[in-house]
């Protein structure tokens, strides 16, 4: 289920990568979205930046007589479906109800979504061999490190459904994008102009930590309400492009 829009190339990605969840969740803002932001999901490594369409898993709580440890000798178990299922450059988004008591997927798991070049993880649960994860070149957001198996409190279910995780509601084919602060969801429809406005946001905060580093007020300059704001910027901005 991906929203109506334009197609989300490579190109429109790359530059999502680009731009901070900071400035991802303002341009959301300033288009009627608030709640973008994916409550309790931290990186487990720090630097990484991850930028793709979201890949959906949802857990229901586990039941005794369905969430035994054979369960997962069955091939179709939603959870190992989905790790062979998930395209190249998606990323798996589990809805763990915020349970992040136990884990929702480990490090062999994480390791075979790497190989077959899945863009992230991201759980509003717990990761176990969460060490491991954090090696992987793939990326992993999460509520924090936890041993114990899903099925304790897990039960694998819909597969690229309309999930919430960390209290965001997530469409199968919506934006995911992660970086230090955590990861924000955009609507695939909305992509490309958060991603232009995005970037152009990005460039004038650029400049305005110039100015302030420099000993500016950021009154009239942050929002640029001064005449004078935007010529300066414009004159910043040209002496960068012409480098």
């Amino acid at each position: 289920m991906t929203a109506p829009g334009l197609p989300i190339s490579p190109d429109l990605l790359a530059t999502l990568k680009t731009i901070s969840t900071s400035t991802l969740t303002t341009q959301l803002f300033k288009r009627g979205l608030a709640n973008v932001f994916i409550q309790g999901a931290r990186p487990l490594k720090t630097g990484q930046r991850m930028a793709g369409p979201a890949f959906t898993l949802r857990y229901i709580p586990a039941r005794e007589d369905l969430d035994g440890i054979d369960v997962f000798r069955d091939p179709g178990h939603p959870q190992r479906v989905a790790v062979e299922r998930i395209p190249a450059g998606a990323v798996l988004v589990m809805d763990c109800r915020g349970d992040a008591s136990v884990a929702s997927a480990g490090s062999i798991l994480a390791t075979r979504m790497q190989v077959r070049g899945v863009a992230g993880i991201v759980t509003d649960g717990g990761l176990r061999d969460a060490a491991g994860i954090a090696r992987l070149e793939m990326p992993a957001w999460c509520s924090g490190p936890s041993a114990p198996t899903n099925l304790i409190r897990h039960h694998a279910l819909d597969l690229n459904a309309p999930i919430g995780c960390g209290g965001v509601a997530v469409y199968p084919g919506d934006i995911m994008v992660g970086d230090d602060d955590g990861v924000v969801c955009i609507p695939a429809h909305l992509a490309h102009d958060v991603a232009r406005d995005g970037a152009e946001q990005e460039r004038f905060e650029d400049f305005v930590l110039e100015e302030v580093a420099h000993g500016a007020s950021i009154i009239g300059l942050y929002p640029p309400t001064a005449p004078a704001t935007r010529a300066r910027f414009d004159t910043w901005l040209a002496a960068r492009i012409a480098k």
